[in-house]
């Protein structure tokens, strides 16, 4: 039997999925990745009042889950990036992957809508047009000077992370990341788009992660925090951080700080900023993972270039850490969950003003526990070599991750396990497809 459908239109501020079908009309009938004045043109005629999420690098690893996950539950989709880091064929395998999920799993549902453009969120001409496509038309709107717009939330992931390219390149660096978000949120505001989740990263903790024991939101601060710590005793922390060990991650602070400033001037905004810890992991199906043009530098992808001979052995960066077995410890989150973790940041903020979380599991792994749980998910032995350190990287970072619990209503659902096992699946199925 279809399920019945509602506009599930909110205030520019907050958002809601509606119904379990996802509720949301369909404002365009192609879905096609170019786009002139004619297309905007289109996009103004055909959207009445449906509301949207702008995602800003979509296309990449992290971002195309959760456009996958916001698809899934309903919400209407468009995807803003310049494609440097990303594949257009990854836009295409989500729509693809949104009308099979449409036509099987929620047959007789209304399909939400997905667009790309392929732009770069810092060329402010462009979007500037992107955005006056999505904007309520005076008829519509309340007689004030505020604009509104079709798009009741943006999910910011256009932000280069490679620490060691970071520490080499620091301005291209701070130029996208930091200088880009700056020009991005005032051409937001100017469209009174003001509810943002910001996609920060554990990096921010510098050096404090090591002291051993799961890192708390309060111990990175954008303002002076006074709390009870595990043992019930008060801490006082200052606003600022401590140890910051590369480029990247002094853009973060730096990115959090400014939307923290921001959203205390303009009490109008909801600014989440969700702390990364280690994503890993693809969506169960095997159709959708990491894909960059350009070689990752990150753990599990280098573990997968080793196993398909893309490179003859795997460089571990220290062994003379304070950990068990003397390797890094990271927590590793499921992408999957992940992605839920930025659709509870849309949903379940009930305040305004600047917030920050932990996405993260509470529980570290080494370098070689995770190459041992590889290796039992895939049968394949991957050979290692001990080499020094790293320069930027730290012993420890494990998160604690209470407040999204008892906030967002979020906490991880997938093992390591399920990492390594969804990861295997979809380079098989990547082997099959070639």
């Amino acid at each position: 039997m279809p399920c019945s459908t509602s506009s599930g239109a909110s205030s520019p501020g907050r958002f809601s999925s509606g119904s379990d079908c996802g509720d949301l009309d369909t404002p365009f009938t192609e879905r096609s990745i170019l786009f002139d004045d004619h297309d905007i043109e289109v996009a103004v005629q055909q959207s009445t009042l449906e509301q949207h999420i702008l995602v800003v690098g979509g296309c990449g690893f992290i971002g195309s889950h959760t456009v996958w996950e916001l698809a899934k539950a309903g919400y209407n989709v468009i995807i803003i990036d310049n494609l440097s880091n990303a594949f257009n064929s990854v836009y295409h395998r989500l729509d693809a992957m949104i009308n099979l999920h449409y036509d099987t799993v929620k047959a007789g549902c209304r399909r939400p809508s997905l667009k790309l453009f392929e732009a770069d969120f810092r060329d402010s001409k462009t979007m500037g047009k992107i955005l006056e496509a999505y904007e309520i038309p005076l008829v519509f709107q309340e007689p004030e000077n505020q604009r509104h717009s079709r798009i009741s939330g943006v999910i910011h992931f256009a932000a280069f992370k490679a620490v060691g390219e970071s520490i080499k390149n620091p301005l291209k660096y701070y130029a996208n990341n930091v200088g880009g978000l700056i020009d991005f949120c005032t051409l937001l505001s100017d469209f009174g788009i003001k509810n943002f989740v910001f996609s920060s990263s554990a990096t921010v903790y510098g050096t404090v992660a090591d002291i051993g024991i799961p890192l708390r939101e309060e111990y990175c601060s954008q303002t002076r925090t006074v709390f009870l710590d595990d043992d019930g005793q008060k801490k006082v922390v200052e606003s600022g951080c401590s140890g910051l060990t590369n480029a990247y991650g002094r853009t973060k602070w730096m990115c959090e700080a400014i939307l923290n400033d921001l959203a205390h001037a303009d009490p109008e905004w909801t600014i989440t900023a969700l702390r990364y810890f280690n994503p890993i992991g693809c969506d169960e199906s095997g159709l959708l993972g990491e894909d960059p043009r350009a070689a990752a530098t990150n753990l599990m992808p280098v573990v997968l270039r080793v196993m398909t001979g893309e490179s003859p052995i795997l460089n571990v960066y220290g062994d003379d850490y304070d950990t068990p077995d003397g390797t890094a410890v990271r927590d590793y989150i499921h992408v999957t969950d992940l992605a839920l973790g930025h659709l509870a940041a849309l949903k379940s903020r009930t305040d305004r003003g600047f917030r920050v979380y932990n996405l993260g599991s509470g529980r570290g792994y080494s370098v070689l526990e995770l190459v041992a749980a590889m290796e039992a998910v895939s049968g394949q032995k991957i050979p290692t070599q001990l080499v020094g350190r790293r320069e930027g990287d730290v012993g420890m970072c494990v998160a604690k991750a209470n407040r999204a619990e008892e906030e967002l209503g979020w906490r991880t659902q997938k093992s390591l396990g399920d990492c390594c096992r969804d990861v295997w699946r979809f380079l098989e199925e990547s082997r099959l497809t070639v």
